[in-house]
C-alpha cells in the first residue's frame, strides 16, 4: 500500500442518503443456498484485447486469475460510451429509456435529460430494499455536471482555485440513488494524481494526500467497505467503477517502467500477438473471426517519426491497467481473509472499446483542467511535445493504438461497430458458478442484464413503482443460466444509438452505420465477426427488415426526440 492510504480512512467514512420508498417489497424467500455478494467492476476506456485473458501482453494477473476460475463472455455489449453505459448497468433499461442518450448535459426530452430519471431504480435500490448493503467507490457521471458561469470561473474550479458545494445536484449523487456509502468522482474526466470531483457521500473532497493516485483510491476504497460489510450477516452489493484506462494517460512510474519496451514492436507486431493469442487460447475462432484491417495501415511502424513517443503512450496505457488489476488482486485478497470469496459474484467488464480521441486537441476547459494545483502549467500535446505520463501532460493513444488494442474489431469508442461495443466480460463465483472453470459462455448479453440477474439471485423485487414514480419494466435477461452450463441464447434482437452511431442485432444479423454517416452496413457476425464483409447489396430484404425494428426501437425507446435529429 502506499503511503496515503492510511489517512483515507478518514476520506472515506462517506454520508448516507436515503429516500423514503414508496412501495412495499414482497417477502423475499432466501434461494436454497445463501444469497452470494455481488462485486461489479468496470473499466473505462478498456480496449478489448487489453487483459491477458483476452489475448493482450499487459500483465493482469488477477484478472487472469478471475478468467481462468470463471467464465468469460464473446457475445457481451455496452452502449459504445461511458455514462450511456452506466446508466443502462445501473437501471437495466436502455440508456435513452434511463435519461442519458447522449452526455451528462440536461436536455428538455425524456431520453436526453443527462441524468438517471425518476422512471428508474438503480441496481443499488433494488438489491437494498432486499436487504443488502450497498456500497460505491469511482466514477459516477450519471448526474448532470453543473459547470460555472464564465470559462474562467470554471478553470478556476477545475485547477482546484476556488471549491464549490456541489458538482451536481445532491439529489443525483449515489447516495440520492441506494448507495449507502460513496466515495469518488461525480464527473467523468480525472486528473488521476488529484481529481476533479471528488466526494466522500455528499461532501466535496479539497484537498487529497500526498503520493495520491486515484486507481489506487477507488480499489482501496473498496477493500475497506468490504472489510466493513464483511463482519455483518447480511449480503452486500459493491460498485467499483474505474476511470482507468481513461485519457488522461497518467500513471505512476514503476508501472510505466514496465512496459518500457514492450511497445517498441509497433502497431502491426502487437495486433498480429494478440490476435494470434486469441486464437491459441480458443477464445475466436479464425475462420468466422479474421483479423480486420488496420487503421490506417498507408504509414507503417518502421516508417513513424513518433516511434518514441507512440511506443511511451502505449506504455501508460499498460501501466494504468496493470495498476488496476493490481488493486483488484487486493479486493481478492481481502475477500478471501474476511472469507467472502467463495461466495461473492464478481463481474468486471469495459464501458466501452478502446477511445481513438486525441485529447489533447480538446484543450482545457469543462472537465480538463489548465494547470495543476500548485500552478505547473498541463501540456496539452497536440503535437506529441511532452512525453505522456506525468500529471502535467494531458494525452491519449490515439487511432491506431485504439484499432491494436481492440484486436480483432473493428473502430472505437462511441461507433456502434463490434469494436465500439463488444466488451471484455468475465464472472466469477466460486460456490454459484458450475459450468466449466476457464470457460466461455456464447450467450448474447448486455449491460442492463444485470439487474435482471441480481435481482434473480438476491431473490429481490423490481418494482413497478418506486418513490410515487411509474418505472420502466427492464428488457434485460439474466445471466444466471450460463453460470450453470444452460444453453441459452440471451438477447434475439439488441439495440443502439449514441450521436447518430446505431445498430440493429437480429440473431446473427447486424444492420450498423458510423455516426458521421447514414448508409446502412450489413454483416452477419456468425461467419464474420469482425464485420469486414459488408452484405447490404446482396441482402436487400434484410436491410429492410433490420432497419424497420430499428426505426420501431427508437420510437419505443424515447431515441430521437426531435425532427431532425439522425
Amino acid at each position: 500500500m502506499r503511503i496515503y492510504q492510511i489517512g483515507m480512512a478518514a476520506i472515506i467514512t462517506g454520508a448516507i442518503i436515503t429516500g423514503a420508498m414508496s412501495w412495499k417489497p414482497a417477502t423475499v424467500l432466501p434461494p436454497k443456498a445463501p444469497r452470494p455478494n455481488i462485486i461489479v467492476i468496470l473499466a473505462d476506456d478498456l480496449g478489448y484485447s487489453d487483459l491477458g485473458c483476452y489475448g493482450g501482453e499487459i500483465h493482469t494477473p488477477n484478472l487472469d486469475y478471475l478468467a481462468g476460475n470463471g467464465l468469460r463472455y464473446t457475445q457481451f455489449y455496452n452502449t459504445s460510451r461511458c455514462c450511456p453505459t452506466r446508466a443502462s448497468l445501473l437501471t437495466g433499461l436502455y440508456n435513452q429509456q434511463a435519461g442519458i442518450g447522449k452526455m451528462t448535459e440536461a436536455e428538455n426530452e425524456p431520453g436526453y435529460r443527462g441524468a438517471l430519471t425518476d422512471n428508474t431504480v438503480t441496481l443499488a435500490e433494488v438489491l437494498k430494499s432486499a436487504g443488502y448493503r450497498t456500497a460505491m467507490s469511482g466514477k459516477w457521471h450519471v448526474s448532470n455536471t453543473n459547470g460555472q458561469a464564465t470559462p474562467q470561473a470554471q478553470l478556476d474550479w477545475l485547477n482546484h482555485h476556488t471549491s464549490h458545494p456541489s458538482f451536481s445536484p445532491i439529489s443525483q449523487y449515489p447516495t440520492s440513488r441506494g448507495f449507502e456509502k460513496y466515495f469518488g468522482t461525480i464527473w467523468g474526466v480525472v486528473d488521476f494524481f488529484d481529481p476533479f470531483s471528488l466526494v466522500s457521500g455528499t461532501q466535496p473532497i479539497k484537498e487529497v494526500p500526498a503520493g495520491y493516485y486515484h486507481t489506487d483510491a477507488i480499489n482501496d476504497t473498496a477493500v475497506a467497505y468490504i472489510r466493513e460489510y464483511g463482519k455483518g450477516k447480511d449480503p452486500f452489493f459493491l460498485y467499483v467503477a474505474h476511470n482507468a484506462p481513461h485519457w488522461p494517460l497518467q500513471a505512476l512510474p514503476e508501472d510505466i517502467a514496465k512496459y518500457k519496451d514492450t511497445y517498441k514492436e509497433g502497431w502491426e507486431a502487437i495486433r498480429k500477438k494478440r490476435y494470434d493469442k486469441m486464437v491459441e487460447m480458443g477464445l475466436i475462432d479464425p475462420a468466422t473471426t479474421k483479423l480486420s484491417p488496420r487503421w490506417q495501415s498507408e504509414l507503417s511502424w518502421k516508417d513513424n517519426p513518433d516511434k518514441e513517443w507512440d511506443a511511451a503512450a502505449m506504455a501508460v496505457h499498460a501501466a494504468m491497467v496493470d495498476r488496476m488489476d493490481q488493486g483488484i488482486g487486493r479486493i481478492i485478497a481481502t475477500l478471501k481473509q474476511t472469507g467472502q470469496l467463495d461466495n461473492t459474484l464478481i463481474l468486471f467488464l469495459s464501458d466501452n472499446g478502446a477511445s481513438a480521441e486525441n485529447c489533447a486537441n480538446y484543450g482545457p476547459g469543462f472537465d480538463r483542467p489548465s494547470e495543476t494545483r500548485d500552478g505547473r502549467k498541463i501540456i496539452y500535446a497536440t503535437k506529441k511535445e511532452a512525453m505522456p505520463g506525468p500529471q502535467t501532460t494531458y494525452s491519449s493513444i490515439g487511432q491506431r493504438w485504439a484499432n491494436v488494442v481492440n484486436t480483432p474489431f473493428a473502430y472505437w469508442k462511441e461507433q456502434s461497430f463490434e469494436g465500439g461495443v463488444c466488451t471484455p466480460f468475465i464472472a466469477f463465483w466460486p460456490k454459484g458458478i458450475t459450468a466449466k472453470k476457464g470457460g466461455y459462455s456464447e450467450q448474447r448479453g448486455h449491460v442492463m442484464d444485470l439487474m435482471a440477474t441480481f435481482t434473480d439471485l438476491a431473490g429481490a423485487d423490481y418494482p413497478a413503482t418506486y418513490n410515487g414514480h411509474h418505472i420502466t419494466p427492464t428488457t434485460g435477461i439474466s445471466l444466471s443460466p450460463s453460470f450453470y452450463n444452460k444453453k441459452t441464447e440471451g438477447h434475439n434482437t439488441l439495440f443502439n444509438e449514441h450521436f447518430g452511431a446505431r445498430y440493429a442485432r437480429k440473431g446473427d444479423w447486424k444492420l450498423v452505420s458510423l455516426s458521421n454517416d447514414t448508409t446502412w452496413q450489413l454483416f452477419n457476425l456468425a461467419a464474420d465477426k469482425t464485420e469486414t464483409n459488408n452484405l447490404a447489396a446482396q441482402h436487400p430484404e434484410k436491410v429492410q427488415e433490420l432497419a424497420v425494428l430499428w426505426r420501431n426501437w427508437a420510437q419505443t425507446h424515447q431515441v430521437f426526440p426531435k425532427p431532425g435529429r439522425r
